[in-house]
């Protein structure tokens, strides 16, 4: 039988604002992926979000950004390659400490935003990145964007991976996505999400949105949280995956 991981992006809350509704997407999703305070998220909403987690046997990993909180880590940057792992370690930190006082533990780690966009495209940088993972706690899953330079260094470092795609963003040809600023980027429509990730997985492949085929190992799908119809996607993809005989199963 067919396996996958169903994985969200959240805790992305700050202070007196909210963004996502993750409590609904924790009944939903198998693995979360939480804010560690650099593009969103701050010390109440991360251990609130990890305890629900805990609470829901939803698996805990952390979502390390660019510190850009005002552009919501979605705003390239350059940082010198020792300040970019320093600042990796230090969320990783924080998020091991607030997983480890909700009860739970840090299972996985994965990129946000324009870092791990760049990341999926210049192998060096996501080696930089991978290796302040690996420095911390080789045991660590590092999820990737699926097909992409990401997976490339994962394998030469030989480090534990899971291979993610998509189910609310377009992919290009080169099994990258496509830019937020284009039109059709994001996926809205709950039903179109859930028949392209059944197909995808079944098919075991990434499929463009010029039709282009790229075979890829599935592990996981995420959902974006601050997407307002996550819960909405979530739900439709799940259902989907579970009528298609693809059990949803955490990492």
């Amino acid at each position: 039988m067919l396996k996958v991981d169903l994985n969200a992006d959240m805790g992305e809350s700050y202070g007196r604002w909210t963004l996502g509704d993750d409590a609904a997407l924790l009944d939903i999703v198998t693995s979360a992926n939480i804010a560690c305070g650099f593009h969103a998220g701050d010390p109440d909403v991360m251990a609130n979000t990890m305890r629900m987690a805990f609470n829901k046997n939803v698996g805990i990993g952390a979502h390390p950004g660019f510190p850009d909180l005002q552009g919501f880590g979605r705003r390239p940057m350059a940082m010198p390659a020792d300040s970019l792992q320093n600042a990796i370690r230090y969320q990783l930190g924080a998020a091991r400490a607030v997983a480890a006082a909700a009860g739970g533990e840090l299972r996985h780690v994965k990129l946000h935003g324009a870092l791990a966009n760049m990341a999926s495209r210049d192998g060096d940088l996501a080696r930089i990145c991978y290796e302040a993972v690996r420095d911390f706690d080789p045991k660590l899953v590092i999820m990737v964007l699926a097909a992409t330079a990401m997976e490339e260094v994962v394998k030469d470092m030989g480090s534990d991976y899971a291979a993610e795609i998509f189910a609310d963003r377009a992919y290009e040809d080169d099994a990258t996505l496509v830019d937020r600023s284009q039109e059709g980027a994001v996926i809205h429509d709950a039903g179109a999400a859930a028949e392209r990730m059944v197909k995808m997985v079944k098919q075991g492949a990434i499929i463009s949105e010029n039709g282009r085929k790229i075979p890829t190992r599935i592990d996981t799908i995420c959902l974006h949280g601050d997407t307002p119809e996550a819960v909405g996607i979530g739900q439709s993809v799940r259902a989907a995956l579970t009528g298609a005989g693809i059990e949803v199963c955490k990492l």
